[in-house]
């Protein structure tokens, strides 16, 4: 049976699964979809006056690598932000970006006290001593992000461990997307979290501003007690509530099968739900936590989030938790657009303009993160663009089929009043795939090199990990067909969910299911930092005797090869389509026709879209300059025009 074969069959396999795990109102999965070897019980009380949560958690580990390992690691994500001294942070100062801080407004972990019990009869080893912060990756001693504890004896495959940990956190004025402001708690990577031990040892990274988190799959059980009436939003479903003498309330979340758990609580929320269904898909209660004012815009948050369900699941298979848990962030908490399993923060805005995909596009990004986030267990500290990337690409591809057309939308007096460009319709390909952040920055980073070694500020990082692997999706989807490459996703998504993917695994399914060796353009997109670009050097058409000798100059500019097409369009209509493998620097293609030549054009379909420059694909010999000057200045005098009708009403 033919690779390609063997995974088709696979997917279907796997499929049928999908259907057999029916989604429970529980937070059980069933059967069990992933290991479940690194088990978590919590107990976290929060106190909102001093912003500090005092916890408690069991880990229940086991080691189902072929490795004997002596220590275990952690990740403390939290003293990332004790002081200016962390890796964190000093990165972050690399990029300028500067974070001026009341003394109370930083956060740390303090680990009480950590047991271990290696077996059913270890009465249990104090280990808190033993315990160090180490740095793996740059050797920085004040970051703090990384405890190893070396074990009384080594634990080999098959082996485990039972981990008591008792801890304190001060939860800092948002960072990354966690923290809180006013009385606004959005709390994630909050827990001493162990990392991911593989064939190859731990892979348990310093926490880095340009990167998120890798996490084995488990068991979560988490009681969270906040003040009395507050809503709860969090990882998994609420399955006991309990009220407390002391006017709080206590919550237990449970969810299988996740690899991590984050919970936000607010008096403010509005707390709504919707459900879900489909006639091929299982049923998922959406739950929306908004905030008051954003209270209008609450179907738009359930109806993208229902368009990702629908086409994420269509396309790529069924998210199986049966609930899923939307958070609108306080104004100015900047905790908006981050995902963790089965819940996610989007974000808007006061007023939004329709047909502008605010607040629609964060919605559904980080909905959409379920599935190459959460499902699929990407190394995000190493291979950020398997899930970034991936899910830019998917985001962009249900913007298109279910919100188009979508318009330009800026904002105005400080960003509180939108306007809508009505004439201005969002490209799928250009604007949703981010092209003009990857232009600006295409060579910044090698692509196969570890996301945690990215430069780190944002925009070369996000022209990497999102944008240029979204628009190499977007040409293989061309290149291919979108039914080859639906195919290959849902084989990749089918194989690695609940399980730890690597780029090889995604670059082998591509190869096995479209039947076509893509090596060839991995190592271009992946392996390279060249970029591609095609144009027309020159164009000319000459008469001689009755008819016209016409010779297109087409080169290659950058140093990435791919074939494309070339058109050349005649006077009379005629128009020629020819094929060049794009390897050598140029070519030059001649016609005798009885018309003169009018244009040419390079990869006249839009299929590399990974081009860097797109002025240079064509050349006329039929200038249209005045009439495309008349065009735009037509519409700046209009745009001008309602610019000074509008200053003038607020005169």
């Amino acid at each position: 049976m033919s690779r390609a074969c063997c995974l088709a069959a696979c997917a279907v396999f796997l499929a049928a699964r999908v259907a057999l795990a029916q989604p429970s109102s529980t937070g059980a999965v069933a059967p069990p979809r992933s290991p479940r070897n690194a088990n978590y019980v919590i107990d976290a009380r929060l106190d909102p006056a001093t912003r500090t949560i005092t916890a408690s958690e069991i880990i229940t580990w086991r080691n189902i690598t072929s490795r004997t390992v002596d220590d275990l690691r952690f990740h403390l994500y939290w003293n990332a932000w004790r002081d200016t001294r962390s890796t964190w942070l000093r990165e972050a100062t690399l990029a300028h970006v500067r974070y001026d801080r009341r003394p109370d407004e930083w956060s740390r972990v303090d680990v009480g006290r950590l047991i271990l019990r290696q077996d059913q009869d270890d009465p249990g080893t104090d280990l808190t001593a033993r315990a160090t912060l180490i740095s793996p990756d740059d050797g920085n001693v004040e970051d703090g992000t990384v405890m190893r504890v070396p074990l009384p004896r080594a634990v080999g495959p098959g082996g485990g461990a039972t981990i008591e940990i008792t801890w304190t956190a001060h939860i800092p004025r948002t960072f990354a997307r966690t923290g809180a402001l006013g009385n606004f708690f959005f709390i994630a990577q909050w827990f001493p979290k162990l990392g991911v031990l593989q064939n190859d040892g731990w892979n348990c990274h310093q926490f880095h501003s340009g990167t998120e988190f890798f996490a084995d799959y488990g068991v979560y059980d988490v009681k969270l007690t906040v003040p009395h009436s507050w809503p709860v939003g969090a990882t998994g479903v609420e399955r006991e509530r309990r009220d407390n003498a002391d006017r709080t309330t206590t919550h237990r979340y449970y969810q299988e099968d996740v690899h991590d758990f984050s919970w936000t609580t607010s008096p403010d929320y509005l707390d709504l739900t919707e459900r879900f269904e489909h006639p091929r898909l299982p049923p998922v209660e959406m739950r929306l936590l908004l905030q008051p004012e954003h209270a209008s815009q609450a179907r738009r948050h359930f109806d993208a989030t229902r368009e990702t369900l629908t086409h994420y699941g269509e396309w790529f298979g069924a998210y199986p938790y049966g609930h899923i848990t939307i958070v609108d962030p306080a104004y100015q908490s900047d905790v908006d657009g981050m995902e963790y399993p089965t819940l996610f923060t989007a974000g808007t805005r006061w007023l939004v303009a329709p047909r502008s995909l605010t607040p629609e596009s964060v919605t559904m990004h980080e909905a959409g993160h379920q599935w190459w986030y959460g499902m699929v267990g990407s190394n995000e500290f190493e291979d950020a663009w398997m899930d970034e990337g991936v899910n830019t690409f998917s985001t962009a591809r249900v913007e298109g089929v279910s919100f188009s057309p979508s318009y330009l939308a800026l904002r105005y007096f400080g960003g509180f009043v939108p306007y809508a460009f009505h004439d201005i319709a969002v490209s799928r390909e250009l604007d949703r795939n981010r092209m003009g952040l990857y232009r600006a920055a295409p060579k910044s980073d090698l692509p196969a090199s570890p996301s945690y070694g990215y430069f780190p500020s944002r925009v070369a990082r996000n022209a990497i990990s999102y944008a240029k692997t979204a628009l190499w999706l977007n040409t293989l989807e061309r290149h291919l067909g979108w039914e080859t490459l639906q195919r290959i996703m849902a084989s990749y998504f089918s194989r690695w969910q609940f399980n730890h993917p690597r780029p090889s695994d995604f670059f082998e399914t591509a190869s096995a299911v479209s039947g076509r060796d893509l090596g060839w353009f991995f190592d271009q997109v992946y392996r390279s930092s060249n970029v591609f670009d095609y144009g027309v050097e020159d164009l000319q058409s000459t008469k001689e005797g009755g008819s016209y000798r016409t010779s297109a100059v087409i080169r290659r500019y950058g140093e990435a090869m791919f074939p494309v097409g070339v058109r050349v369009t005649f006077a009379d209509g005629e128009r020629v389509d020819q094929q060049w493998d794009g390897r050598d620097r140029w070519k030059v293609y001649t016609y005798d026709r009885p018309s003169r030549a009018v244009s040419a054009q390079v990869d006249p379909d839009g299929v590399l879209l990974l081009d860097i420059d797109s002025t240079n694909n064509s050349r006329t010999l039929a200038p249209r300059g005045p009439r495309a000057a008349t065009k735009w200045s037509l519409k700046w005098m209009v745009w001008l025009q309602d610019l000074l009708l509008n200053w003038a009403a607020l005169a």
